[in-house]
């Protein structure tokens, strides 16, 4: 069946770049409105449940499953597909790249269950947290980038 699908490898490999791009955008952004959402909870007075709170959480919702959630999963559909077309079960630099993806993963959900918190009114980081903590997925986009392009091993 791999087979027939290999003269549909540049689409594949087309449509899993541009799940990644929009995979990314929203692992990028989503942090940043928790700062917003956070800063603007503690610094300006928001109360929890006011309108300004409302959307937020309205947007950080419609980020993570309208984008995040299913660009996710077509990465990683799309991804383990060439995978299997291109044979690089064996390759060195592939396995890094997958821990990189599965730490990538392991983020998202993190920022899932942060924004289960502020629905819930449970959370407790401060903006600062959450900018550190957008620096995580630049470093794994680098390592994924490398590994794919560079193929060091």
């Amino acid at each position: 069946m791999l087979d027939a699908l290999q003269p549909l490898y540049p689409w594949i490999k087309a449509a899993h770049v541009i799940a990644m791009v929009a995979w990314m955008a929203g692992i990028f952004y989503l942090p940043r409105l928790f700062v917003y959402h956070v800063e603007g909870l503690r610094k300006q007075g928001v109360v929890r449940g006011s309108d300004m709170d409302l959307l937020f959480q309205h947007q950080e919702r419609l980020l993570l499953r309208a984008i995040m959630n299913p660009a996710m999963v077509a990465t990683w559909a799309l991804g383990v597909l060439l995978i299997g077309l291109g044979g690089w079960w064996s390759s060195g630099w592939l396995w890094v790249k997958l821990a990189a993806v599965v730490a990538l993963t392991g983020f998202h959900m993190w920022l899932a269950a942060r924004r289960r918190d502020f629905v819930e009114g449970r959370n407790t980081l401060k903006g600062r947290s959450y900018r550190i903590m957008n620096e995580v997925p630049t470093l794994l986009l680098l390592v994924i980038v490398v590994m794919v392009i560079v193929k060091p091993f």
